[in-house]
């Protein structure tokens, strides 16, 4: 007697969505690659700097100046996690100069 062998057979909806996890899974990362093609940067006395290092550094000029002013209207103290409120500040206002400067 010869052993038959069985095979899986699977639904048709898995095959589709096999499919398409396989496109899904080549198409994202072309996609990603498409968009670091031209990264926007400035010219700073004659060398070329990404925009996102200018936004980040004057969103840490920003978030110290929140800070001082913090600090002289007696609010600093009484923040519960100083660091983290100053991180998010920084994040916030880099945000918003990218969002105003290249938006």
């Amino acid at each position: 007697m010869a052993k038959s062998r069985r095979h899986l057979k699977f639904p048709l909806s898995f095959l589709h969505a096999r499919a398409w996890l396989r496109t899904a899974l080549t198409l994202v990362p072309l996609a990603a690659l498409a968009a670091c093609s031209a990264s926007p940067s400035r010219n700073i006395l004659g060398s070329y700097f990404p925009t996102w290092m200018i936004c980040a550094l004057l969103g840490l000029v920003g978030a110290v100046v929140l800070r001082v002013v913090l600090g002289k209207a007696g609010i600093d103290e009484a923040l519960p996690l100083p660091a983290v409120v100053y991180l998010c500040a920084w994040i916030a206002v880099t945000l918003a100069i990218w969002l105003l400067w290249l938006g």
